[in-house]
Parts: C-alpha cells; structure tokens; sequence
C-alpha cells in the first residue's frame, strides 16, 4: 500500500475540495523533487513535450512560490479585530455570535470586505490551475 504525505495541509479537519487540490500538487511537487524528470525525461523531444515540461515548471512553481506568497488584509498585525462574543439563544441550549460595532471596527470590516474579494480570486485560480494539472498528468511519470 502507498501512502501520500500532503505537506500543505495542517492536521484536523480540511474540506474534500481543499484535500483534492492539495493531494493534486502534493503529487506534482513529488514529481518534480522526488523523481527529478528534468534528468531523466528528453522534455526536447517534440513539441507536445517541450509544452508539457513548460506547464509543469509554472504549476509547480505557482504552488511552492506564487500561491504561499499570497496575502490577506485580514493578515495586518496592526489591524483591530473585534471581539468574539456569544450570548445565549432563550429558550434553547444554543448561542449565536453577538454582531460588532461595524464603526468602531470600521478598517475590519473593510479588510473583510477586500479578504472575501481575495478568496473569490483565489478560488478561481486555484480551479484553473488544477485543471491545468490534469490536462498534463498524461506526462507525469518517469
């Protein structure tokens, strides 16, 4: 049996469209460090080759560099968070988060706003290129 040690994702609990992306460029970052194809395959062969070692050179690159580097407004160290709180649901055993002054947290708020635009994004561009992936997998082997 074969098991795959996915180095981009923290223990606990991790939705599955985030496991399959991760298990995706877990496999191209084991290509690519582990079977070193850039020794072993001629990617100056033919055309289709020279296109496939190009592709994967820029997808493992995005993942190991570009997609790390990314950044969040809600990552400024400066920026005042609002407090987390809670109260109690009458009548039941349930509690809901208490809403924050949206003016006195006003550069949250609006960091949140931009975060949100961000993910939107980058979840679009984390689709592409997993299909990027999948449209070279046929090269992917040694």
């Amino acid at each position: 049996m074969r098991y795959l040690k996915i180095h981009t994702l923290e223990k606990g609990w991790c939705d599955k469209n985030e496991v399959l992306l991760h298990t995706a460029f877990q496999l191209l970052t084991d290509f690519i460090e582990k079977e070193k194809p850039d020794k072993i395959v001629d990617w100056n062969a033919d055309k289709l080759h020279r296109q496939a070692w190009k592709e994967i050179k820029s997808l493992y690159n995005w993942w190991k560099k570009e997609r790390p580097a990314r950044k969040s407004p809600l990552d400024n160290k400066r920026l005042k968070h609002p407090p987390l709180k809670f109260e109690k649901i009458p009548d039941s055993d349930l509690y809901k988060m208490v809403e924050y002054d949206k003016k006195k947290y006003a550069n949250y708020y609006r960091a949140l706003e931009e975060h949100w635009k961000l993910e939107q994004k980058w979840e679009e561009e984390d689709q592409r290129n997993l299909h990027r992936l999948i449209d070279i997998r046929k090269f992917l082997w040694t």
